[in-house]
């Protein structure tokens, strides 16, 4: 049986829409019929007519579907865990709440600003506590935006990521648990961080340095600030693909972002800024086998609830609150 063949078959006979993220694998993100970061995703499926999403990805990303498109079902191949969003739930933030107010912070005087990366569960509590969502691409105009409140920003669950962006704003950072002052900083990041991310080093950025004076280090900012400050441009993926695509074929340069993405931007000049590949685990879960057979569930009507994302009322109603406040702040930095 030919995959590929079957599962082009299937998406023309079946009310459904083919989804998958940048960092899938290439045999997966070639037949979607949408492609894209998470956020971006979860954005266009909104304007589809389809009933169901087969979304390649992670679990957090199908649970933000589903959030902004319940009329949906929304269907995973595999429900991988991103590990970051993992690092932190309901329990953990709670306890990280109590260790502010513990450092002399309460609640009132507290705005929290989630990643994208984090679970339904978590963006619920964030949008009930008046806070919002943000991505790597908009999180400079969101925090500027929280920071109006005259309240400290409790930035979770990456930390590179928030104290990426308060270098940026030149405020002061504090991670909970490393022994720094949570009174004298502005963005208080829970500690939490990509795993992926963390394999690019400034030894790294050195060696490449050296065998090519002229190469250019683009890299994400879930990477150590130690690594963003050595950059020449630091971007979200969709930034980083933009500005990689803008150069010069002739331009070398070093990118320090997933594997697969990296792989599929240009036929040459371009290098992994790694020693080892840099390849997110989960989101290579997902096989042709896994989504064929998810389709093919769509076709006989046997769809395993292992496979379909479940949010509650609740939870949903408050985590599309702090999304929403995040589409606004993005629609008034628009002017639109």
């Amino acid at each position: 049986m030919n995959l590929k063949e079957e599962i082009i078959k299937l998406k023309e006979e079946l009310d459904v829409t083919l989804v998958a993220h940048f960092y899938q694998r290439d045999e997966v993100f070639e037949l979607a019929d949408i492609t894209g970061d998470s956020l971006e995703l979860a954005k266009k499926v909104m304007l589809t007519d389809s009933k169901f999403v087969v979304f390649c990805g992670v679990g957090f990303m199908g649970e933000s579907v589903k959030v902004m498109s319940p009329e949906k079902r929304v269907l995973m191949p595999k429900i991988a865990c991103c590990a970051m969003a993992r690092m932190i739930d309901e329990g953990y933030y709670e306890q990280n709440l109590k260790k502010m107010n513990e450092a002399g912070i309460p609640n009132e005087n507290i705005l929290p600003i989630t990643y994208i990366n984090s679970s339904a569960a978590v963006k619920a509590k964030v949008g009930q506590m008046g806070g919002m969502v943000c991505t790597s691409s908009n999180a400079y105009k969101i925090i500027q935006k929280g920071l109006e409140s005259g309240k400290k920003i409790f930035f979770v669950p990456d930390r590179c990521l928030g104290q990426n962006f308060a270098k940026s704003l030149n405020l002061k950072s504090a991670v909970i648990g490393d022994g720094s002052d949570l009174k004298e900083a502005d963005i208080i990041c829970y500690n939490g961080f990509c795993s992926v991310h963390q394999q690019f080093s400034v030894e790294d950025i050195e060696f490449y340095r050296e065998k090519f004076p002229d190469i250019l280090i683009a890299v994400h900012p879930e990477c150590d600030p130690s690594v963003c400050d050595k950059a020449d441009f630091v971007g979200s993926t969709s930034q980083l693909i933009e500005y990689i695509k803008g150069l010069d074929e002739e331009q070398k340069i070093a990118v320090g972002t997933e594997f697969n993405m990296v792989n599929r931007l240009r036929t040459k000049n371009t290098y992994i800024l790694s020693s080892t590949k840099p390849e997110c685990p989960t989101m290579n879960e997902t096989t042709l086998e896994d989504v064929y057979k998810t389709l093919k569930s769509i076709k006989d009507d046997n769809i395993s609830k292992e496979n379909e994302i479940f949010v509650s009322e609740e939870t949903a109603k408050w985590a599309k609150v702090a999304l929403e406040r995040m589409f606004e702040v993005w629609l008034i930095s628009k002017n639109l």
